[in-house]
């Protein structure tokens, strides 16, 4: 089965849209990965700081290679080949400061899962 990998991350209230901008600037980027299954940014309601990047993979090996390539340039700022541009807070060709104050990844395999049931049956 899939794995799912959880970028836990520490986002300072004036950071939150700087995070989803970034992450809606790159949309698009991980989708036509080999073995790429699903992403999603979930954005805290209350009570904490912390934002959750959910993203699933066919195999380890999928995600491993995804960081060591496309993975590597978007976590580095930059794009898939490495080339970095400017932004509203980092001057051309420099890179932007993080908008997280700290990040921790957690890995799962997927052991059981489940959707909506389907339409009822006569």
């Amino acid at each position: 089965m899939s794995i799912v990998k959880i970028n836990v991350l520490t986002v300072p209230d004036e950071q939150r849209e700087v995070l989803e901008k970034r992450f809606a600037a790159r949309a698009g980027t991980v989708e036509s990965s080999d073995g790429f299954e699903w992403f999603e940014l979930l954005r805290p309601l209350e009570g904490t700081d912390t934002y959750l990047v959910y993203t699933r993979w066919r195999s380890e090996e999928d995600f491993q290679n995804w960081m060591s390539g496309r993975g590597r340039a978007a976590h580095a700022g930059g794009s898939a080949d490495g080339a970095e541009g400017g932004s509203a807070d980092g001057a051309e060709g420099e890179r932007p400061r993080p908008a997280a104050s700290g990040a921790t990844l957690w890995s799962f395999e997927v052991v059981q899962q489940a959707g909506p049931a389907g339409p009822a049956q006569s």
